[in-house]
This record gives C-alpha cells, structure tokens and sequence, in this order.
C-alpha cells in the first residue's frame, strides 16, 4: 500500500494548491457562465477556457513524450472514471449534464465550488455537499441509476467496438469514420487545434487577459489536472496498477484519474457508512476533495477571509438542496462535472466529455435565465413561458416564439 499512499498524498498536495489558487482567483464556472450570460463578461469563463487548453495541451505533449499512457482512460478496469470508452452513452452526457447544469445553477456552484465555499467557511455548501453525496451514494451504490436511467439509454447508444472503434476520443472516432489507419496522429492534431483555438479565443478577451487572477486561475488549474493525470496515468500510475494485481484488498477505485468532485462525494458518504475505519474505501477522488478543502480554508484564514454563512430563509434552503441534489444525479450520468468532464474529460478528447461540457453550459445558462425573467415578469411569467424565452435568448429557438420582452 506504501505506493498507493504516495499517489494519494500527491493527490491532496496538488488538490491544496488547487484549492488556495481557486480560492485566491475567484475561479467558478458557474460564475463564469453567470457573468457570460448575464453581462456580456467572458473574462471567467476565459480562465475556464484557458484551463482547458493548458490540460489538452498538456496531456498532448505528455502522451507525444511517453510520459503518460492515456489509453488506460479507455477502460473501466483502469480509469476513473473511462472516458475514453468506446461504449458512446450518449444520452447519459446529454441528461446529466443537463441536470448538473441545472444544479450547480441553484447549489450556488459546482462540485469544486461547492469545496472551495466549504474551506472558506459557507455552511451552506457543506449541506449542498451532503446532499449532493447523498445522491451520487444513490446513483453509485444502488440500482437507481440503471432502472431510471441506463435501462433505457444503453439500448439506444452505440458500442464503437461493434464498428472497430477502440475509443470516443476524437482521434479515434476520426480516423474510423474515415478509413484512417493513424489514430494517434489524428488525435494530436486534433489536441492541438482545440487547445490553440481555445487559446486564441481566451486571450483575445480584453476582459481575460486584463485580470490576472483570470489567467493565473485559468494556468494554475490547467497545470493541477496535467499533474494529477502524470501521477496516475505515468510510471507511478503504471507501477500502481502492476502492484494492484497482487494485492488481496485493493483499493476500490484505482486507476488513470485526474480531479472529478461528484463522485467522491458519494464514496466518502458510503465509507463513513459502511466502514469508517477501511484504508481501502479511500480513494484519491476523496483525497482531492479533502486537498481542495484544505487549500481554500488556508488561503481564507490567511488573508482573513473566513467567514460563516448560512441560508437566508426556507427558500434559499431549498433551492440549495435541490441544487445538491441534482449535482449528485446529473454528476454521477454524465460521468463528472465542470471538473471531473469540462476540464479533466475534455483534456482527453473524449466526445462524451465535450459534449456533458456542452450540456452544462446549457443548462447552467437556461436556469439563470428563467431565473431573471420570473423575477422580472412574476406571475406573468409562467415557467413555460420563462424557458421558451430562455431558449430564444440563446438563439435556440426563433424570435418569433419570444413569450416574454427583453429586459
């Protein structure tokens, strides 16, 4: 276990700094979105966006280098979880990106907010987060997950493997829907456009480049999840899985991994539950939430930012819980959040991934717009009405279906 050890501490160390700088640059993307969508500001989501193209890019040179073995996200016995896997459930990153969107959106923040809000002090977050585990404990632990929702998705997804497809990665599935035999070259070309596009658009933001917390947020986070996916996914993650094969008792969830907060939240609950005292229930997903925790209420205590917050009434309560509550849920089918999908996933080129990024947005965006046009309009404003108007706003629909006036 000594080795397992050593990847878990390098797990919290790079979690705290994760945690401090988060903290310290106001990084949320659910912030991000909120700023996009309701002033025009894209400097957050430009930190959001730069953190991405510092991950891809750096897992590209990792894998061009060797240093890494990046196909180990392909699989379920070596990653947690495996984006790469050529079973393409394509609803489950559609819904549960969806539903997280909509969560995170009312839980005040995401599964690293929700962590960074709890070191800072805000004991609303910690019941979002209690919650949030109780849900992802459900969808993990028990059959819900498959009655509600896999039942019905499964038959209607597509296994690449069945067309010779090895992985959802972008490289793969380009090289297989056109007859390519270089699947590696494919994919760093397409590492290398995304991260230069996402690049180019980040820093042609006045309102990024301006700030620096907006580009040492966005480089520092970029750099965390490079350095957890070499922890896992380089030489001591290929000793680690050598040495697991022989081990009587292994962790249970072991393998290629960078930062995800969904999930965790579940196995910390089901360990507390089960058996508190069991070192192999820990897992380095717990490990980072601890680290991210840890990091945010030193650099709040230093700088004299720690500050207790509670609700403010019933209707604060609850809309945090029901926020909590669809993070677990949408986390857990969609296989990771605006971390665990919209960096670490996307750093992969999994299409999953890019597309559960898509659908948080969506649904982060569509929430915060209902929001604004019952607050403006009231009772005028019927949910029907508020979401076709959100959905004109965002120019999904046309402008001839606008229920509700522009404010």
């Amino acid at each position: 276990m000594e080795l397992t050890w050593e990847i878990y501490l390098w797990g919290f160390v790079i979690a705290v700094v994760l945690g401090a700088v988060a903290n310290k640059t106001n990084f949320c993307t659910m912030g991000a979105v909120a700023d996009w969508v309701n002033m025009g500001d894209t400097g957050r989501f430009g930190a959001w966006a730069f953190a991405i193209a510092v991950a891809t890019l750096g897992v590209l040179v990792l894998e061009y280098l060797g240093l890494v073995d990046m196909s180990l996200t392909a699989s379920n016995d070596t990653a947690q979880p495996p984006y790469r896997t050529p079973n393409f459930v394509w609803p489950r990153y559609l819904l549960g990106g969806l539903l997280f969107g909509i969560g995170m959106t009312l839980g005040s923040g995401c599964g690293n907010k929700t962590m960074i809000r709890i070191g800072g002090g805000n004991l609303k977050s910690l019941v979002v987060f209690l919650v949030m585990g109780a849900a992802a404990y459900l969808m993990l632990y028990t059959s819900f997950d498959y009655y509600v929702f896999l039942q019905w998705m499964t038959p209607i997804s597509p296994n690449l493997a069945d067309h010779g497809i090895a992985s959802q990665d972008l490289g793969a599935l380009t090289a297989g829907l056109l007859g390519l035999e270089d699947a590696q070259t494919a994919y760093y070309l397409w590492a290398l456009a995304i991260g230069v596009i996402l690049l180019i658009w980040a820093f042609r933001k006045e309102e990024f480049r301006g700030r620096f917390d907006n580009v040492f947020g966005g480089l520092v986070v970029g750099l965390c999840i490079l350095a957890a996916w070499y922890v896992t996914a380089g030489p001591m993650g290929q000793a680690w899985l050598e040495e697991i094969e022989f081990m009587d008792d292994p962790p249970r969830a072991y393998g290629a991994q960078s930062y995800t907060f969904v999930a965790p939240s579940g196995q910390t609950l089901y360990m507390l539950a089960t058996e508190p005292g069991n070192p192999s229930l820990i897992t380095f997903a717990m490990m980072a939430i601890a680290g991210v925790t840890v990091g945010s209420f030193l650099y709040a205590v230093l700088t004299r930012r720690f500050r207790i917050e509670w609700f403010v009434d019933k209707g604060d309560a609850g809309r945090h819980v029901i926020g909590g509550l669809l993070m677990g849920i949408g986390g857990v089918l969609g296989m990771g959040c605006t971390f665990g999908q919209g960096i670490t996933g996307f750093s992969t080129l999994a299409l999953g991934s890019i597309l559960t990024f898509l659908s948080i947005c969506l649904g982060s965006a569509l929430t915060m717009k209902v929001q604004y046009y019952k607050l403006v309009y009231e009772d005028e404003a019927t949910f029907g009405k508020a979401l076709v108007t959100a959905l004109v706003d965002l120019r999904l629909l046309p402008a001839g279906m606008r229920k509700l006036e522009a404010i």
